[in-house]
């Protein structure tokens, strides 16, 4: 099997990639880059391609989808509310830009 085969990968990992791919498109990366950081995370979630069968496929707990949030939980108050102002001013600037 060559590398960068994606047979052994069920149609649900396939689509899961997929829809991650976008996810990063939508942010600015290139479409190769994004194509590569997903089936870096379904690989992380799933490890690796997966047969459905007897004994295969099972739930891993999805590692990646779970790794948000740990580190907001640990500054102060203060410079979570100077982020959170500073993210709506960008969306603000973003949107008038949207606009024009």
């Amino acid at each position: 099997m060559p590398r960068g085969d994606k047979s052994s990968y069920t149609d649900k990992q396939k689509r899961k990639a997929e829809h991650i791919a976008d996810s990063y498109e939508d942010r600015g990366l290139s479409e190769k880059e994004a194509e590569r950081r997903a089936w870096a995370t379904v690989n992380k979630d799933d490890g690796g391609g997966n047969k459905s069968g007897s004994g295969r496929g099972t739930h891993t707990g999805n590692p990646a989808a779970h790794n948000g949030g740990k580190a907001s939980a640990a500054r102060p108050a203060e410079e979570r509310s100077k982020s959170a102002k500073k993210a709506a001013e960008t969306r603000k600037k973003n949107q008038q830009a949207d606009q024009d």
